[in-house]
């Protein structure tokens, strides 16, 4: 067997876009503590530097994780019952199957060497820790890293407290202030805003006293150390101390330390202009980021116009009230979260905060409602990668519409425009929680509540709840027959037929697929048609009709766009099984090899196991059983990751077994199983370079 180990280092940290200042003690302290508990909890208040601190002690332990270091930023979280999704999602984990996503979770992770962590947990305490203690008596050898305002209080939990940089004692004469953290820290973010500035003799005694009022947080200093494009340092220090000062009635002690870091966005805030406050408070609404399309559309109004919000912008980065996130195509934009927490409060007493976020609803439903309409398109990839960029603006989205009277009609119009990417991301659970609370919010019959049905019973097919799905499409079926409803009907009987299919009734399937076709056809469903096309291909090649399995398959890749990889890819797959069915061992072969080729993204599984699959059954085929039983085993840790396995769905099960046992019997139970295990113990990328070299044993 051939291939190179992947030198790609496994995680997703981010590279730090600024210089990382003082904190040696706690870095030392913190890699102590992980290198002998298996839970770390780094505490302080809001703007102490805890997620800069755990980037650094994950980085530094990087190698010592062969299975990764993984951040999962949790910020943007609102509903602790997405946690588990929200982890699976950042390790790559695509769970079809119906049991509790964290049981999947854990199953992956128990053979793991990998560090997780767990950025912002303070409103998610209980939920971090009920995880945190599942996830660590499951898998030995992970590690968990946390960061919250608040102690976990999860088994085994190790706390460090992150502390203020040190700042200058002024009751003493420093002859080197600059010694301190803190001031270093003012000194190196006023030279990024104002080329040429230091700390000199001139000014590091202003500089220290400014440190000492800020006591020395981080997130304090360097919203005070912008201000050098626009005023000196003494003059940040009278303003600093006037405005503290007024804070505290005018008395001349310190304002307290928790409120220290507030007082200063409140300083900022003060001397921003006006539309930059009302641009800071509406981009708040904002979860994990936008770009400045989004910007536009949901600041604009009332005062900002349009051609302002770039300008408007690119002040609030110059302020570092908004940070530039690296490392995407389009600029994207984000807010620390006491600073997204702040202009959430304002905006909250602007009076316009239902105006902004139904802006921001709408914009991000249209979103969904493209990528729904480019399926089968040129541009369906580009779609699809922009809604998991933009997934937690969506759960806002929802979350909105779902928690404000007379918003609940469009919940259910996203939540059912989302289809596609519940199906392609395998979110069927997070599908489903959706669409459960929009169907309940949304009693009365109409075309949008039979659409929602269809959808909701085929995730739940997909997840083996036969009874609910049955319960579901039934009403949907009833009700576009009703409401003259083409499509939904159309879909209503498709899932219907497949429900009939898993039930081993093939004919019956195939029956109400045919109905369903004809359905399509008539409402001019392109999406419909193709996916009933792909579905009734395999189930014709098992009633053994192979010209016509064929036929339908062909049809069925000629309506996706030649650059639309991730229907192409279904179609071809699907056209591979009706020729493997067949007996076209050759002709199954190069088609799905030709999908591995163009949807060859690791982060595409569910496409790349099937693929890897199907390929064992024809190597096996073609007596090649050690290469089948390298790729049989390549393909089972990804299966363990979708959270079902081959041997449990209808449409692979008779294969797979039937492979399986050839091979066994082939090789004998040793053979096998030494080079089964060869193919688990490669990475995705190896899994795939091997299942593109030509058969050879």
């Amino acid at each position: 067997m051939t291939g190179t180990r992947s030198r790609r280092p496994k995680g997703n940290l981010p590279a730090e876009t600024t210089s990382f200042v003082g904190r040696r003690g706690e870095v030392g302290k913190a890699r102590r503590l992980l290198s002998t508990a298996r839970l770390v909890t780094l505490t302080g208040a809001a703007g102490v530097g805890k997620t800069r601190l755990a980037l650094r002690v994950a980085a530094q332990l990087h190698d010592g994780f062969p299975d990764g270091v993984w951040l999962v930023e949790l910020a943007a979280l609102a509903d602790d019952k997405l946690l588990p999704q929200t982890i699976a999602d950042v390790l790559g984990i695509q769970d079809g199957s119906a049991r509790p996503l964290l049981d999947t979770v854990s199953g992956y992770l128990e053979d793991k060497r990998l560090l997780l962590v767990l950025d912002n947990c303070e409103h998610l305490v209980d939920a971090c820790a009920i995880l945190a203690d599942r996830l660590l008596r499951t898998a030995p050898d992970l590690r968990i890293l946390a960061s919250s305002r608040h102690a976990l209080r999860a088994a085994g939990e190790h706390l460090l407290e992150v502390a203020p940089l040190p700042v200058p004692d002024l009751n003493q004469a420093q002859r080197r202030p600059t010694r301190y953290a803190a001031v270093r820290l003012f000194g190196e973010r006023a030279a990024a805003a104002l080329p040429g500035f230091r700390v000199g003799a001139g000014s590091r005694d202003t500089v220290a006293r400014i440190c000492h009022r800020l006591d020395g947080i981080p997130l304090a200093i360097e919203l005070a150390a912008v201000r050098v494009r626009a005023m000196p340092v003494h003059q940040i220090l009278r303003r600093l101390d006037d405005y503290f000062e007024f804070l505290a009635e005018g008395s001349r002690a310190s304002i307290p330390r928790l409120r220290t870091l507030r007082a200063t966005i409140d300083w900022s805030f003060d001397l921003c202009s006006v539309e930059e406050q009302d641009m800071w408070a509406r981009a708040s609404e904002f979860i994990g980021g936008f770009d400045l399309n989004a910007a536009e559309t949901v600041c604009a109004g009332e005062d900002i116009a349009r051609e302002a919000v770039l300008d408007l912008v690119d002040n609030l980065v110059s302020k570092s009230i908004l940070t530039r996130v690296d490392g995407t195509a389009m600029a994207r934009y984000r807010m620390l979260e006491p600073i997204r927490q702040y202009g959430q409060e304002r905006l909250a007493s602007s009076g316009h905060r239902t105006t902004v976020r139904t802006r921001h609803r709408d914009h991000y439903g249209r979103l969904a409602k493209q990528a729904e309409r480019a399926w089968l398109g040129a541009q369906e990839l580009e779609h699809y990668a922009q809604l998991q960029c933009e997934h937690a603006n969506l759960r806002a989205g929802l979350e909105f519409c779902l928690t404000e009277s007379t918003e609940e009609k469009a919940g259910l119009d996203i939540g059912s425009a989302l289809w596609i990417y519940w199906f392609l991301s395998c979110s069927h659970t997070e599908g489903r929680y959706w669409l459960d609370r929009a169907l309940e919010a949304n009693p009365q019959p109409s075309p949008a509540r039979a659409k929602a049905l269809w959808i909701n019973a085929w995730l739940a097919l997909m997840q083996a709840d036969t009874a609910a799905a049955l319960s579901m499409v039934g009403e949907s079926r009833r009700s576009a027959q009703r409401l003259d409803a083409e499509s939904a009907l159309g879909h209503a009987l498709r899932v219907a037929g497949l429900a009939t299919f898993f039930q081993d009734d093939v004919p019956g399937g195939a029956m109400l697929l045919d109905e369903a076709l004809d359905c399509f056809r008539a409402a001019g469903d392109r999406s419909g048609v193709w996916i009933t096309l792909l579905q009734l291909a395999g189930m014709t090649a098992i009633l053994g009709e192979p010209q016509r399995a064929v036929d339908l398959g062909e049809e069925c890749v000629d309506l996706s766009h030649t650059r639309a990889h991730l229907s192409r890819s279904w179609a071809l797959w699907g056209l591979a099984i009706s020729r493997w069915l067949i007996g076209d061992r050759e002709g199954a072969g190069g088609l799905v090899r030709e999908v591995i080729r163009i949807n060859h993204r690791p982060s595409n599984r569910w496409s790349l196991v099937h693929s890897i699959e199907i390929l064992g059954w024809i190597t096996a085929a073609e007596g090649q059983y050690r290469r089948a039983a390298r790729l049989l085993g390549a393909a089972d840790p990804i299966w363990r990751s979708t959270g079902v396995l081959p041997g449990t769905l209808r449409h692979l099960a008779p294969s797979h077994h039937q492979c399986e046992q050839q091979t066994r019997q082939s090789l004998g139970d040793e053979t096998f199983t030494l080079a089964f295990r060869e193919g688990t113990r490669l990475t995705i990328d190896e899994a795939i370079a091997y299942a593109l070299e030509p058969q050879r044993s």
